[in-house]
């Protein structure tokens, strides 16, 4: 085989599922009647805002060869303590700042600090005490969501100050400034992964943790770091999910953990660890959300949605072993 043709397959293999998202996107365009427009498409990156900030920090953590089930949780408990601060009517205290543009960064920081600190608490019981990544972040997903039911009393905050409702509210070429803040976060961490010691690290470290060790490098607080970016990065998408709803419920979110588990396997992020790129969970993320839309088109049963996603993952995990196949054969 030739450099050129080597290349050029490595090129396809990286980049695999953005060609999946195109033909899926050609498809669905010619088969599904009103599919082919910039609304409609504007729809999937709107749609997929507050999936895609979720599946960035499962990807992380998923990165560096651990597991994070909490991350709906943690989303769901910042949404709700923004709710409750600053929303006017159901259980919102309606808390005013003045000027009132302060709510904006208040209710961001305090997102980010409930996520951050769940993170840190999940980090420290994984990599000082030694305990199953697996199962700390399922009983955090569990407690936490217990934590949603009793500070709401199963009831539902509504009525989010304007302020930070504008986010969701206010378009630039065409989107909501929530998509953009997704934009946005994938950008910066893409290049913090491919750019930066600690990311280069976090791949190291999921690749194979006891050399990575071996070789100087600070694991035990690059792998903590990694779980409060988690966690806090689960808070920015509570307060994304809290500003699209203008407000927050019990039930908040049910559900994402499960597709934001089926956007980072899809988007080639390998649940051994230590492969993956978060462009690639980005095209993961935009694939689910335009079969979303292609269902509601076509007056499909939500129910098609679920086995579709389940059929995708499927073929995720075998696309990444025929992959590993290719690229042992092209070694």
């Amino acid at each position: 085989m030739n450099p050129r043709t080597r290349q050029a397959l490595e090129f396809v293999l990286d980049n695999l599922v953005w060609f999946m998202l195109v033909f899926v996107l050609v498809v669905f365009s010619i088969f599904i009647p009103n599919y082919f427009q910039l609304g409609i498409f504007a729809n999937i990156i709107e749609a997929s805002s507050v999936l895609g900030v979720m599946s960035i920090g499962l990807a992380l953590v998923i990165i560096a060869g651990h597991m994070d089930l909490s991350v709906e949780s943690v989303a769901a408990l910042s949404a709700m303590t923004v709710g409750i601060l600053f929303c006017s009517s159901g259980i919102g205290l309606g808390v005013q700042l003045h000027p009132e543009w302060l709510m904006v960064p208040v209710s961001l920081l305090l997102a980010l600090a409930v996520g951050g600190l769940i993170g840190a608490f999940n980090g420290f019981l994984v990599v000082k005490v030694r305990m199953s990544a697996f199962i700390i972040t399922l009983a955090s997903y569990i407690w936490v969501r217990g934590l949603v039911l009793v500070i709401s009393g199963g009831r539902s905050a509504q009525d989010l100050a304007p302020a930070i409702r504008w986010f969701g509210i206010q378009r630039l070429i065409g989107l909501p400034l929530t998509a953009w803040i997704a934009i946005a976060c994938f950008v910066v961490f893409s290049l913090i992964m491919a750019k930066t010691p600690f990311g280069r690290h976090l791949v190291m470290i999921g690749g194979n943790e006891t050399a990575t060790f071996r070789a100087g490098i600070r694991v035990n607080r690059n792998l903590i770091i990694a779980f409060v970016l988690a966690g806090a990065i689960a808070g920015l998408a509570g307060w994304l999910l809290a500003i699209r709803t203008s407000g927050a419920t019990a039930n908040l979110g049910v559900g994402l953990l499960f597709n934001a588990f089926a956007a980072v396997v899809i988007g080639g992020v390998s649940l051994k660890g230590g492969v993956g790129t978060l462009p690639g969970v980005y095209a993961g993320v935009l694939l689910l959300s335009a079969i979303n839309t292609a269902i509601n088109l076509m007056g499909l049963p939500a129910n098609f949605t679920q086995v579709i996603h389940g059929l995708l993952v499927l073929a995720a995990v075998l696309l990444d072993a025929f992959k590993q196949t290719i690229r042992q054969r092209l070694a």
